[in-house]
């Protein structure tokens, strides 16, 4: 742990003139939002993505568990990362509860009332996640389809996922949820955003659906409807989503429906790739999916949706102590 953390202070140190070098030459500098490191070596996974911050035009990562359940063996949360974000210089901040908080929301899923012992278990844990220092809670399911992690489903409602927006509200952290778009499930989300107004809910990978309705027509109703509502993008070049930002074909433009969404509110928009460090065998990298999204706005939107908006939420450099939407 002793020989990481100096590798880590060497490599934040040896960084930080990279990556303005690499904004001088052009490149758009970007915070994302949504990022998974490998807990397996968490010093050579943390110090991988450092690494490669300065080639992406990354200035700042911020890292979440997936949503694990009980039964995953491979569950960590927040802790394995903590100290080592913690000693990033500010370019990395860790969200938790993917592996404690969600385990205990998929337990719990079937019943509609939660019995006091587990839901005081569960608020502890959530004020525990705060207090060792974490941005705020990720990545939490409420439908999430199978594949690296096992399908899961819950009411965006249950008294679990309320009783966190309270807390989310009272000490003024972000949450990023996973939810694919139904028809049968929109209800209870929007009564998750309207439980406690203060809570800014970051609805993740928006451009990357599953289902075919996650629209922009839909997402432009429910931000008009809920100021509290944020919105993650994420462009996978490998699985293209049913609702992608980018047009098929070499020029890869940000297609005119998703455009007059952004207009229409540049302040609730972010990067969040979904990235994965040690990056992943592929041709093309999620990251350079998110920059083609960036380069292809026009300059009053490249600014607030490549970093002004993460800044407000999750507290980073430059955003109001105690800010509310």
């Amino acid at each position: 742990m002793h020989r990481a953390r100096a590798l880590l202070a060497i490599l934040c140190l040896g960084l930080l003139r990279p990556c303005a070098a690499a904004a001088d030459a052009g490149s758009t500098a970007f915070i994302d939002g949504h990022v998974h490191l490998e807990p397996g070596d968490p010093g050579a996974s943390v110090a991988a993505a450092l690494r490669a911050m300065p080639g992406e035009g990354a200035v700042q990562l911020v890292v979440m568990p997936p949503p694990f359940t009980f039964g995953d063996p491979a569950r960590y949360d927040a802790e394995v990362f903590l100290a080592l974000a913690q000693e990033s210089g500010g370019r990395m901040l860790v969200l938790g509860g993917g592996g404690s908080l969600n385990a205990m929301l998929q337990e719990a899923a079937p019943e509609v009332a939660v019995a006091t012992p587990a839901m005081g278990r569960f608020r502890a844990r959530a004020m525990e996640i705060l207090e060792r220092g974490a941005a705020g809670f990720g990545e939490l399911a409420a439908e999430h389809f199978s594949g690296a992690t096992p399908y899961q489903s819950v009411a965006a409602d249950h008294p679990m996922l309320l009783a966190l927006a309270e807390i989310a509200g009272e000490r003024g952290v972000p949450i990023v949820l996973h939810l694919e778009a139904l028809r049968s499930n929109m209800d209870a989300f929007e009564r998750l955003l309207a439980h406690e107004p203060r809570a800014r809910i970051v609805w993740a990978h928006a451009g990357w659906d599953n289902t075919g309705f996650r629209t922009p027509a839909l997402c432009r109703r429910l931000l008009a409807a809920h100021p509290n509502l944020f919105m993650d993008i994420k462009v996978d070049p490998v699985r293209v989503g049913l609702q992608t930002l980018l047009a098929a074909g070499a020029s890869g433009a940000v297609r005119p429906e998703w455009l007059s969404l952004l207009r229409e509110f540049p302040d609730r928009f972010l990067i969040g790739t979904d990235q994965h460090y040690p990056e992943p065998v592929a041709a093309t990298q999620r990251w350079q999916a998110a920059l083609r999204v960036l380069e292809g706005l026009p300059a009053e939107l490249r600014e607030p949706i490549a970093t002004g908006n993460a800044r407000r939420l999750f507290g980073g450099k430059g955003a109001e102590a105690g800010a509310r939407p």
